[in-house]
C-alpha cells in the first residue's frame, strides 16, 4: 500500500509542478498573442507557426524531450508543460478574441487604464475558457506523464507498470489503472469545483 501511494505521488506532483507552469506561461502568452496588431493576427503563416506545433501528441514528444534533457524531474515536468500548455494559451488567445467589442468600446469611454481593462473586463470574461483549457491540458498531461514513466521513468504509476508487466504481477498492474483511473477523475473534478468557486458569475 505504501508504494502504491508513492508512486501516486510522485506521478500526482509532477503533473501539478509542470501543469501550474504551463498555466501561468499559457496565460501570458495568450495574453501576448492577443496584443499583436490584427492584420498579423489574420495572417495564414503567422498562425501557422503558433498552432501547428499544438498537433503532435504530447507521447510523441518524449522521445525528444529524453534525449535532450536526460531522465528526471525535469524531463518529466516539460513532459506535462507540453500536454497542457497548448490548451490554456489557445484558450486564453481565443477568449480574448471573443469579448464583444461593444463591451471595450463603454470601458474605453469611461477612461478605464490597461489595467483595469485587464483585470475588470478581460480576466472576467476569459476565466471560464481558461478553466476549460486548464481542464482539458491537465487531463493531457496526466495520461502523457504516465506514458513517460511507462517509457523511462524510476517511479510514478506508470513506472509501476512496467515494472509489474515484467513481473507478470498482473493484480498490482489492475491495482495502478484503478489509481491512474481514480486520480484522473479527481483532477478533473478539482478543476470542475475550482472553477464552480471562482468563475461564480459563470454559473
Amino acid at each position: 500500500m505504501k508504494v502504491i501511494l508513492l508512486n501516486s505521488f510522485f506521478s500526482l506532483s509532477r503533473v501539478l509542478c509542470g501543469g501550474s507552469l504551463a498555466f501561468l506561461i499559457g496565460v501570458v502568452a495568450g495574453l501576448i498573442r492577443f496584443s499583436f496588431p490584427n492584420k498579423l493576427k489574420q495572417n495564414f503563416f503567422f498562425n501557422f507557426l503558433l498552432d501547428a506545433p499544438k498537433f503532435p501528441p504530447p507521447i510523441a514528444w518524449i522521445p525528444f524531450v529524453i534525449l535532450s534533457m536526460g531522465i528526471g524531474e525535469k524531463s518529466s515536468w516539460v513532459i506535462v508543460f507540453i500536454g497542457v500548455f497548448p490548451s490554456v494559451a489557445t484558450n486564453t488567445y481565443e477568449a480574448l478574441s471573443g469579448v464583444k467589442s461593444e463591451i471595450i468600446r463603454v470601458a474605453k469611454s469611461m477612461e478605464l487604464n490597461w489595467w483595469n481593462m485587464l483585470v475588470k473586463i478581460y480576466f472576467p470574461a476569459i476565466l471560464p475558457q481558461i478553466f476549460t483549457g486548464l481542464r482539458v491540458g491537465l487531463n493531457m498531461g496526466w495520461m502523457s506523464i504516465i506514458a513517460a514513466e511507462m517509457i523511462s521513468g524510476s517511479s510514478g504509476l506508470g513506472y509501476s507498470i512496467q515494472l509489474n508487466r515484467q513481473n507478470l504481477d498482473y493484480n498490482r498492474m489492475l491495482i495502478d489503472m484503478i489509481c491512474i483511473a481514480i486520480i484522473g477523475y479527481l483532477i478533473n473534478w478539482s478543476m470542475v469545483k475550482l472553477e464552480f468557486k471562482v468563475v461564480k458569475w459563470n454559473h
